[in-house]
């Protein structure tokens, strides 16, 4: 059974970081490319980074860029996005999206709040 588990989101003040996490279980984690987007209440959904199988991260959204950083660890099946100096713009749900050759799995998605 295919399975993305996101953790690591909830409330944090304006300049504050936090780190997610993607687990994967089901598949061969290591050939898929690994995403993360967000979506805020009435908005889209917006991608916000992605990193390839092998570790390149190949996009990075300008609204995020030089704050948040998208890794991997293969060994663990996790991936990872590491957001700095949120802002309350960055409150949102994120999912993890995994996708190889037309094959695409979500997450549930973790919610994010920047509030002061």
């Amino acid at each position: 059974q295919v399975q993305l588990v996101e953790s690591g989101g909830g409330s944090v003040q304006p300049g504050g970081s936090l780190r997610l996490s993607c687990t994967a279980s089901g598949f061969t984690f290591d050939t898929y490319a690994m995403s993360w987007y967000r979506q805020a209440p009435g908005k889209e959904r917006q991608l916000v980074a992605v990193i390839t199988s092998a570790g390149v991260i190949t996009f990075t959204a300008d609204s995020v860029k030089g704050r948040f950083t998208i890794s991997r660890d293969n060994a663990r099946n996790t991936a990872y996005l590491l957001m700095n100096s949120l802002r309350p713009e960055d409150t949102a749900v994120y999912y993890c999206n995994a996708a190889d050759y037309g094959r695409v799995y979500w997450g549930q998605g973790t919610q994010v709040t920047v509030s002061s």
